[in-house]
C-alpha cells in the first residue's frame, strides 16, 4: 500500500490542474500517513482501517491533481445522468465520514474508553461530523484569504447547498460505516485484539 500511496501522491503532483489546490487537497493525507505511521507500534489499527484509509488518501490524491469539479469519470457520469455537476465530492465527503468513524470507534473500543455498541457508534457519528465541520470551516477560511483557488477547492460549481450537502454525505458515510461494515469492523477489531 505504500509504493501505492507514494506512487499515486506522486502522479497526483504531476502537471495538476492548480498546484496550490493540489497542495490544499493532498496534504489531508499525508498527515494521515505520519500519525499513523508514527503510531503503528504504540497503537496498530486494524488492516480494515489502514485499508479504508489508504483508500481515502487515494480519493484526496485524484481529487487533488483534477479538483473535485473536474474529474474526468465525474463528468462522463454527470452527462449521462444530466445532473448538472460533477460529483466527485460527494465521494471524498462520503469518506470523510466514513474513515473517521471507523478510526475513531476502533480508538474508542480498542482504549477501552467505551464499549462496543450504540454509544461507541454515536460518539464515533458525532466525532466525524465535527471533522466534517471542522474541514467545512477550513474551506471556508481559505476561501476568504485566497479569492483566486476558492471556487476549486470549495468544489461549490454554484451548488448554494453545497456545505450542507457535504456534511449530509459525511453522515451517510459514517452511517454506512457503523450499519453495514460495524461487524465485520468488530471481527477485525477482535483479530487484532487477539494476536
Amino acid at each position: 500500500m505504500i509504493i501505492i500511496f507514494f506512487a499515486v501522491l506522486l502522479w497526483s503532483g504531476i502537471n495538476p490542474h492548480d498546484y496550490r489546490v493540489w497542495a490544499l487537497e493532498v496534504v489531508p493525507g499525508v498527515i494521515a500517513l505520519l500519525v499513523f505511521g508514527l503510531t503503528y507500534k504504540k497503537l496498530r489499527f486494524t488492516d480494515m482501517a489502514y485499508i479504508v484509509i489508504f483508500l481515502h488518501c487515494l480519493i484526496l490524491f485524484i481529487g487533488g491533481h483534477y479538483t473535485y469539479a473536474r474529474v474526468p469519470l465525474f463528468d462522463y457520469i454527470k452527462e449521462i445522468f444530466d445532473t448538472g455537476r460533477n460529483s466527485y465530492d460527494k465521494i471524498g465527503h462520503f469518506a470523510q465520514g466514513f474513515t473517521p468513524v471507523l478510526v475513531a470507534r476502533e480508538f474508542l473500543i480498542r482504549r477501552k474508553i467505551m464499549s462496543r455498541g450504540p454509544w461507541s457508534s454515536v460518539a464515533a457519528v458525532s466525532f466525524a461530523l465535527a471533522f466534517s465541520a471542522i474541514y467545512e470551516i477550513i474551506e471556508w477560511l481559505v476561501a476568504l484569504t485566497t479569492n483566486t483557488v476558492a471556487d476549486d477547492f470549495l468544489g461549490t460549481q454554484g451548488y448554494v447547498w453545497d456545505t450542507q450537502a457535504d456534511m449530509f454525505w459525511a453522515l451517510i458515510g459514517g452511517l454506512t460505516m457503523i450499519l453495514l461494515f460495524g461487524s465485520i469492523h468488530d471481527k477485525s477489531i477482535d483479530r487484532i485484539d487477539n494476536n
